[in-house]
């Protein structure tokens, strides 16, 4: 029997790298980005085409590279950062692993141009799909010059799982600012279809937060500072009631290096308990700078999950750093002993006297006896008030009958119950209202019913540039759902009009509430987009909390869902509706 093991081609070898570095053109974004930075540079300029799926381009100002090195930048893990395996335990820069260009050569074309100071030229290189197609000369400026052109050309089925251009251009704004946060004295422009998004200055930590993500945060930033032997954090917080519905303003940062971490994200949140606003998240970007012999950052193919030596040490000082910062602010609850009915402290001096409190205690009382005494409470009267039967509840002895009539029980102010001739049907309120608001929505776009409420004064506010961005691309798309928006310069929109029925008096917070659930949403990324809103905008519609339904509201929101195409799921997909047969119940008298 042949051998049939062989080793990959580097072709091969480095699309499968691809799949794991390169997930979307956001990935080969923050690749460049990286790269850049750790060539020096102090000023870099992005460029994007159809939110990077047509064009990617990245110009720096770097140390460039020589002609050899040029090259060799494409092989498969090359690299000027690792020469043994000590150095990867002293990671301070970017990028080490020397898989990038490799990676992105083979889903690509990419064109490099590249000058280093003392060199009279510069090298011009141009890869497809890891074939290097020439290299030569060129004049060029001092720095790298990078253009991707057709990302996953040559992986089709890679290509057909991109989401729309407003999706990927959320993802590659997020890396663009994670890279951007990192090196605030670094000049960076994004330009995006020839429309300037970001144009940065070299400035502070502070100012480069306020520029990137939107003025509203000005008077929102609270300081944060520790340092111990462990550790060094310092950044900023937000101010808990500034916190949003939405995510987007969360970001750490370990030795320069942008990180996911679930479990210290639950060390901020507790610093924030108890004086948050429901279903909101506050803003911080927090930077920690530790030994890189401590730190492990080569635990995932994006650099972004990160393990710590001590986390739970590190868990503790970080709480305490965001609790002290909060407190120091007056921005944690505390007693006021000036307002109405405070506590009053008793003063007492050397000389006064305490008496013990006396207690009564009759030894003859029994709590058996049915005889009135001294301490034994009256029998209650009319406790059957309490408890008014509605005139719509049945009587006990007609129950059956009211059955037979549609009766409807509602349990936990989560689920409405009714007998149905196979046994009790249990259906999900939340889920069915998803699902009657989600085809009432398909249905007036399709109609273009146009049928939003006229908002008596408009509402301006500013939208951070990830929603502002997103919100541009779907202006045409929301306005047979009921939104009627329009942009005001800088980063603030109008609305004057929002969806019919969407019960909410908050705005911005039923904006923002659409936006997270909409990018958000990874059901059926082939869906078309006016489904997906439809999809969304029922979701956030129904975030009310529990409350308690009357028969008459029970009974239309059943007749409402079995009027429905699909009255058995929801949008999302879940279960709105379940049968407990007769056989099931009475084998649990058994």
């Amino acid at each position: 029997m042949s051998d049939i093991i062989r080793v990959l081609s580097d072709v091969v070898a480095n699309q499968i790298a691809a799949g794991e570095v390169i997930q979307r053109p956001a990935s080969a974004i923050k690749e460049l980005l990286e790269n850049s930075v750790d060539a020096g540079s102090d000023r870099i300029q992005v460029i994007v085409k159809d939110a990077g799926k047509l064009l990617i381009q990245v110009v720096d100002n770097g140390c460039g590279m020589s002609e050899n090195d040029a090259r060799l930048s494409f092989e498969r893990h090359a690299t000027s950062k690792i020469r043994v395996t000590e150095d990867l335990f002293a990671i301070r820069t970017m990028g080490f692993r020397g898989e990038a260009l490799a990676s992105i050569a083979s889903i690509a074309q990419v064109e490099m141009k590249t000058k280093r100071t003392e060199d009279e030229s510069g090298t011009h290189i141009r890869v497809d799909g890891s074939e290097l197609i020439f290299q030569q000369p060129v004049a060029c400026n001092n720095g790298t010059s990078f253009s991707i052109r057709n990302l996953f050309y040559n992986v089709p089925a890679r290509r057909r799982f991109l989401k729309s251009t407003s999706t990927e251009l959320k993802h590659l704004i997020t890396e663009f600012q994670r890279v951007a946060l990192t090196q605030p004295e670094t000049s960076f422009s994004l330009h995006h279809n020839d429309y300037e998004l970001f144009n940065l200055q070299g400035t502070g930590l502070r100012e480069r937060i306020i520029h990137l993500m939107g003025k509203q945060l000005e008077s929102n930033l609270v300081t944060i500072q520790t340092k111990t032997s462990i550790i060094s954090i310092k950044g900023f917080i937000g101010k808990p009631e500034k916190a949003k519905k939405t995510y987007g303003e969360q970001f750490f940062f370990v030795n320069g290096r942008f990180m996911k971490h679930h479990y210290l994200h639950r060390a901020v949140m507790k610093s924030y308990e108890a004086i948050l606003p429901p279903d909101t998240i506050p803003s911080y970007f927090i930077f920690f700078d530790l030994d890189p012999s401590h730190v492990d950052i080569n635990i995932h193919p994006t650099k972004t999950e990160i393990k710590f030596d001590e986390e739970n040490a590190i868990f503790q000082i970080l709480q305490a750093s965001v609790r002290e910062a909060l407190g120091k602010f007056n921005l944690t609850p505390s007693l006021d002993f000036n307002q109405e009915g405070a506590i009053e402290m008793p003063v007492f001096s050397k000389d006064s006297n305490f008496n013990a409190p006396e207690i009564k205690v009759d030894p003859a009382y029994n709590p058996f006896s049915q005889q009135s005494g001294p301490y034994q409470p009256k029998p209650l009267s009319g406790w059957e008030n309490l408890y008014p039967q509605r005139d719509d509840e049945p009587k006990q002895e007609d129950a059956f009958e009211k059955v037979e009539q549609g009766y409807f029980l509602q349990i936990k102010s989560r689920y409405i119950l009714t007998p149905v001739k196979s046994g009790l049907m249990l259906i999900h309120i939340r889920r069915a209202l998803e699902r009657v608001r989600y085809e009432e929505y398909m249905k007036q776009a399709e109609q273009k019913d146009f049928p939003g409420q006229k908002l008596l004064y408009p509402e301006q506010f500013d939208l951070n540039p990830i929603d502002l961005a997103i919100i541009k691309d779907l202006i045409a798309e929301l306005k047979p759902l009921g939104f009627e928006i329009e942009e005001f310069g800088g980063q603030s929109i109008i609305v004057h009009a929002i969806p019919a029925h969407s019960g909410e008096t908050d705005v911005q917070g039923l904006v923002e509430g659409f936006l997270e659930d909409y990018k958000n949403d990874t059901l059926d990324l082939q869906s078309p987009l006016r489904d997906k809103l439809a999809r969304s905008l029922a979701r956030v519609n129904n975030r009310v909390g529990e409350k308690h339904l009357d028969h008459h509201e029970m009974k239309s929101l059943f007749d409402q869902l079995f009027a429905c195409n699909n009255p058995q799921t929801s949008p999302g997909g879940k279960t709105i509706m379940t049968i407990l047969q007769s056989e099931e119940i009475e084998q649990r008298f058994l």
